[in-house]
């Protein structure tokens, strides 16, 4: 199984997956199985499209695609996770948006970016995939599919020039183009190059990064599933760009900067006049402080200071709820729900926002009575559960 410094599947699995691609589209030729990851991130929210540092880590729930090639143009795409949505057919000279392909539109897009850089995509597939991700919970299943796509196109087809890196730029510039979405390049990167037990510590202005051992100790990552569901490319992510990209056009005008990254806390203070709107204000100060927290926060996990990383990640809730407006009531719910119960290092909002998912640090003695506290909670308040997720990365 082709999966970038990622944990394997079992054996039985994986051959249960190919015995279920041979059940719907027939035995023989290449059948080959591909991996890829989905992640969470610890700190560095919408900093990665405003020039910043994020600091997020694959995990070890993924996507799987068994896949192998046609003789014909013919695409034929098929989702266990949708299994009521049959084999959506499509084909090589069909690559442009539509509402109809749905999901399909993300491995297409991919498709169609390829060739757009002058990969010769030269004959159809049959694609079967499954996904254990929560979908729309901000754990980025739409990455994990986009970027197992490019990895089964490149070894199928022979494109050895591409590196991961080069994979993580193409999905991005795929879901920026294709589908919509203005996202930065965070999710693609971090399932693209995610290492078991490390997350990445990326500067997205210059895409030079570091892996730094996840060493917790005694705690545990929890992410909890809202069940609220967010399509960014439907939601305020791009206008949250849109005024970012904005806020800086006006700071630009008053000081020589390139990205919100390039800022110290005195720097901006000292020219945020520039900016008029309150609104661009306080989505420029999330972006600003947001970078300079995930710097803190990094030192500090290098260091040891778990508590510290804890009350870093209290403010970036804080700063996204108030300052960049990212969040929802039932999300605060959760995060409110994990700041009163003991054991609990630090949770936020993780994610593009507008529903989705908390991550939280909860020593490894209180995870069961967290989740039984904050499932308890959210249950009387919104009349139904969340989910969680412990996770392994």
């Amino acid at each position: 199984m082709n999966a970038p410094n990622r944990g394997k599947a079992s054996y039985n699995m994986k051959q249960e997956l190919i015995e279920t691609f041979k059940k719907l589209y027939g035995d023989g030729g290449d059948i080959r199985i591909f991996f890829a990851p989905g992640r969470v991130n610890l700190i560095g929210e919408h900093t990665d499209y405003n020039g910043g540092h994020v600091f997020p880590c694959a995990l070890n729930m993924g996507t799987y695609m068994i896949i192998r090639k046609r003789e014909d143009r013919v695409l034929n795409f098929y989702s266990e996770n949708r299994k009521e949505l049959g084999i959506i057919t499509s084909g090589l000279d069909q690559l442009y948006y539509t509402e109809q392909a749905g999901w399909t539109n993300y491995p297409k897009g991919v498709l169609w970016a390829m060739k757009r850089d002058g990969y010769e995509i030269s004959s159809g597939m049959d694609v079967f995939v499954y996904g254990n991700i929560p979908g729309g919970a901000g754990l980025s299943s739409s990455a994990s599919l986009e970027v197992v796509i490019a990895l089964a196109v490149k070894e199928l087809f022979g494109f050895t020039d591409l590196s991961l890196i080069d994979l993580a730029k193409l999905c991005q510039y795929a879901e920026n183009h294709y589908n919509g979405v203005n996202c930065g390049i965070m999710d693609q990167f971090t399932v693209a190059v995610g290492r078991k037990n490390n997350c990445i510590f990326l500067n997205t202005n210059d895409l030079t990064y570091q892996y730094v051992p996840l060493d917790l100790s005694d705690a545990k990552i929890v992410v909890t599933n809202s069940k609220v569901k967010h399509n960014l490319a439907e939601s305020g992510y791009n206008r949250r760009r849109s005024e970012c990209e904005e806020a800086l056009k006006e700071l630009q005008e008053v000081v020589d900067i390139s990205g919100f990254g390039d800022f110290s806390k005195e720097l901006f203070e000292a020219n945020a006049t520039a900016i008029k709107d309150p609104s661009l204000l306080r989505r420029a100060r999330h972006a600003v402080y947001e970078n300079l927290r995930t710097i803190e926060a990094v030192n500090a996990l290098s260091e040891g200071n778990l508590v510290k990383f804890g009350i870093l990640m209290n403010d970036s809730h804080r700063s996204l709820r108030d300052d960049y407006q990212v969040s929802c009531e039932e999300i605060d719910r959760l995060v409110e729900l994990a700041w009163e119960h003991p054991g609990v290092i630090g949770s936020r909002i993780t994610g593009g926002g507008f529903g989705g998912c908390t991550v939280s640090i909860v020593k490894q003695d209180f995870v069961d009575s967290f989740t039984h506290h904050v499932g308890k909670g959210y249950q009387e308040s919104f009349g139904h559960d969340p989910e969680f997720y412990v996770i392994e990365t």
